[in-house]
């Protein structure tokens, strides 16, 4: 293959590439094409091409008997992409490209790719997941609302005040535990389509540090079990500070659910890069060496203590939404260590 000075070996070619001459015998096999179908290329070059490649749609036909390029409509340029299955019930995503002289003419070249599905199925099986876990998650809070509000719309005055209270603080809580489920899949959807938008403002991370701890301390942890470390001087950090102390809340929350001892938050200026680097580690038992590759997938879960495991995926997508980084590894005490860096960036009117 050539063209513009230079040349393609369709072997570099990552799709797989059947091409057929004018009389429908294949004159290129590549590599990719051979590994997908299991068909050596010595096998199928000069042979026909529904020999070669002997395709059936997903009802049994034969597909090159049913679309017929070479005796087919004269007006038609090729097959969109779609599911075909070889022989043995592999499935194949194939499309083709009839080349003519001019526009009516007989097919000259007929060009087929050929990609693997496994790719495809990842993902489907990615979304499948998604759904389950956010089903399972749903149905415990919304079972709790229905079932308290029921009971108190039936039975109202048989109730206590003190009763009545407890009742809509739980329906209050599990409506919020909704809200945050949510959140967490709109920020799941925006990431994955590379929609997430970060409104940046000036931002004292320190200060933003600070907020999390009393947080956590007012809703019972003890003071001492945080140890807050500022750098000065930082440089001035433009970030969005809801998407920020969305990090910052589940790495602290993650450190205190699933750590053990003291949590160290350090708050510093990026060593090798203009930026600001947040580090949190905690001394627990730290995060298995053969887990630490999957710690910002989605579905990943630090220990068998419920959540979705959705949020170090979606931390992961904020921080890079950023244009930052995140790290994870084992802290000084032995614990888990995350570490972010936050570009020092500028607001949009700026950029």
């Amino acid at each position: 293959m050539g063209g513009d000075g230079f040349d393609v070996d369709p072997d570099d070619l990552p799709d797989g590439l059947v091409v057929a001459d004018e009389r429908g015998r294949v004159v290129c096999f590549n590599a990719a094409a051979a590994r997908i179908t299991a068909v050596p290329s010595a096998a199928a070059i000069g042979r026909a091409l529904e020999d070669a490649l002997p395709l059936e749609d997903l009802k049994g036909h034969r597909w090159w008997a049913l679309t017929d390029p070479y005796g087919g409509l004269a007006t038609r340029v090729g097959q969109p992409e779609r599911n075909l299955l070889l022989p043995g019930g592999r499935e194949v995503l194939v499309s083709a490209r009839y080349v003519r002289d001019h526009p009516t003419g007989p097919v000259r070249r007929l060009v087929v790719c050929l990609r693997s599905t496994e790719a495809r199925r990842r993902t489907e099986r990615s979304h499948a997941e998604l759904i389950a876990t956010v089903a399972h998650e749903l149905r415990s809070p919304l079972t709790s609302v229905k079932g308290f509000t029921a009971t108190l719309l039936a039975k109202w005055e048989r109730f206590t005040d003190d009763q009545k209270r407890l009742m809509l603080e739980t329906v209050d809580a599990d409506a919020n535990r909704v809200t945050r489920l949510i959140a967490e899949l709109l920020d799941i959807s925006r990431i994955d389509s590379g929609r997430l938008e970060v409104r940046r403002q000036p931002i004292d991370a320190g200060a933003a540090v600070g907020r999390h701890v009393q947080a956590l301390t007012a809703a019972g942890q003890s003071p001492d079990r945080f140890l807050v470390r500022i750098r000065q001087p930082l440089p001035d950090l433009w970030a969005d500070p809801d998407k920020v102390d969305q990090v910052l809340g589940n790495l602290l929350e993650n450190a205190v659910r699933h750590g053990e001892g003291t949590v160290t938050i350090e708050v510093a200026p990026a060593a090798d890069e203009k930026g600001t680097a947040v580090t949190v580690s905690d001394e627990g038992p730290g995060i298995p060496e053969e887990s630490m590759g999957r710690v910002f997938t989605r579905f990943w879960r630090g220990s068998k203590r419920g959540g979705t495991g959705l949020g170090l995926y979606i931390v992961k997508g904020i921080v890079e939404a950023h244009g930052g980084t995140i790290t994870v590894g084992r802290g000084p005490g032995g614990g888990a260590e995350f570490r972010f860096i936050l570009p020092v960036g500028a607001p949009a009117y700026l950029a």
